[in-house]
């Protein structure tokens, strides 16, 4: 079956869901990973992922000599993990700050979208792993301890995959 990239973005925008909290990790000044915990704030058409930053952040900075990164997503209550490689660009477009402006992005940046410092992070993604349980909670729980006290590898029924962009 063919997809084209839209067909890839939305399964991205599926497989991340209400997931909005996201670890990113970029290289720092000495080359050195770093993450940081940051909020997503929309994937668009083509998959691309939205963040607040501000300019005056190591991360910012850090992207302009190394573009790539990658974000992680996981909700543990469903045993669903998304890891996003892919180039970070620095926004500075005072529109689209303001058209993905929300009440909670206030509280991060009381001085509104208009603070020089307020920027976006675009990630454009080049893939996207995931890890999703089809197996309810309880299921997982036991197939764990009975893997604990056996000494064996727990059987549960997930499901693995990589979406290419």
């Amino acid at each position: 079956m063919s997809y084209d990239n839209s067909q890839h973005a939305a399964a991205l925008a599926d497989r991340i869901g209400a997931m909005r909290f996201a670890m990113f990790t970029f290289r720092d000044q000495h080359g050195h990973l770093a993450s940081q915990p940051m909020t997503n704030q929309q994937v668009d058409r083509e998959g691309g992922l939205w963040f607040y930053v501000r300019t005056t952040t190591a991360l910012w900075d850090s992207i302009a000599h190394d573009p790539e990164v990658n974000v992680s997503f996981a909700n543990n209550d469903d045993s669903t993990y998304v890891s996003v490689s892919g180039t970070a660009e620095r926004v500075v477009d005072r529109a689209q700050i303001r058209a993905l402006w929300n009440p909670m992005v206030q509280a991060w940046f009381p001085a509104g979208p208009d603070d020089e410092h307020v920027v976006l992070v675009r990630v454009l993604p080049h893939a996207a792993e995931y890890w999703d349980s089809n197996d309810s909670k309880m299921v997982r729980l036991f197939a764990m301890a009975k893997a604990a006290v056996t000494g064996s590898t727990p059987d549960v029924d997930a499901e693995h995959g990589t979406i290419r962009m």
